[in-house]
């Protein structure tokens, strides 16, 4: 069995925190989890300041990481081009990580543009990850649904990809921003992706309340789905999302579900308690 994917967010999991993290205290938490085995590290974004202040820094983070004994990953957020021109800009960064809304109300909170002018923007970041051999990471927000009466159906989700594997995109990540997500809509969508464009790596990116979570796991993995985003101890969520309610899906209760199913994941499970209690220390520090 193909082993899955992890995809640690520690950026999804501070960009909410009010208090201002420093650097030094990120790039030292940053430094425990790539020595975990995570296939990838959602690290930090190229973000305005005001929209999202704890992510200033991302740039000074980076330069401070040392990289030299981790296989995984670097990933950053970008929300126009400006932001993906600064992120190619530093030759660590594997993964350029752009979020892209099928609710046109969600994408102007999200990132001001509308869909087309948000598509058009895409377009352009393709064209410099393919010219710099990097990848594009798009994430497909309010992928299950949305609180603003914006069509959601199926098909709606089915035609945006077709658009989007016409750009060749290559990596498209279903988001559960709000929550909202049910375990059949999970399968039926996954289920009908996954074959539908075998040159698209699927994955999901799921917001949830504690006891929901499992059984997002379980549809979207039972569907085909092996790539999974995750934060230790659910922390985060969208800022623009406005439910404090709804966390990131903890990666210890990702892996708990894989090891319940005896499969292996890569990760170094005592560098993993070392993280976890670094991520203890580090949130409850600040708030």
């Amino acid at each position: 069995m193909e082993t899955p994917k992890i995809i640690e967010c520690s950026r999804d999991a501070m960009q909410g925190i009010r208090s201002f993290i420093p650097t030094t205290k990120k790039v030292n938490y940053l430094q425990f989890l790539l020595q975990v085995g995570f296939h990838s590290l959602d690290f930090g974004s190229f973000v305005s300041s005001r929209s999202v202040p704890q992510m200033r820094d991302t740039a000074d983070v980076l330069n401070q990481l040392d990289l030299s004994d981790t296989k995984t990953k670097l990933l950053a957020i970008v929300a126009n081009l400006r932001g993906a021109e600064t992120a190619l800009k530093f030759e660590q960064i594997q993964y350029i990580g752009f979020p892209f809304s099928i609710s046109e109300n969600f994408q102007m909170r999200n990132t001001h543009k509308t869909i087309l002018e948000s598509l058009n923007i895409l377009e352009k970041i393709k064209e410099l990850t393919d010219k710099l051999n990097k990848s594009l990471v798009v994430y497909l927000s309010m992928g299950f649904g949305n609180p603003y009466g914006d069509p959601w159906s199926l098909n709606v989700v089915l035609q945006w990809v077709e658009r989007l594997a016409m750009m060749e995109i290559e990596i498209i990540s279903l988001s559960d921003t709000i929550g909202q997500a049910v375990p059949l809509d999970i399968s039926n969508l996954f289920s009908l992706l996954i074959p539908a464009f075998p040159a698209i790596e699927f994955g999901a990116h799921f917001h949830t309340k504690p006891d929901r979570g499992y059984e997002k796991i379980s549809a979207a993995f039972d569907s085909g789905c092996r790539r999974f985003d995750g934060a230790i101890l659910g922390i985060g969520g969208c800022p623009m999302a406005g439910n404090s309610l709804v966390g990131n899906f903890p990666t210890e209760k990702l892996l708990t579900f894989f090891s319940s199913r005896d499969i292996k994941t890569g990760i170094n499970t005592i560098a993993f308690e070392s993280s976890m209690n670094k991520s203890q220390d580090l949130f409850s520090s600040y708030s």
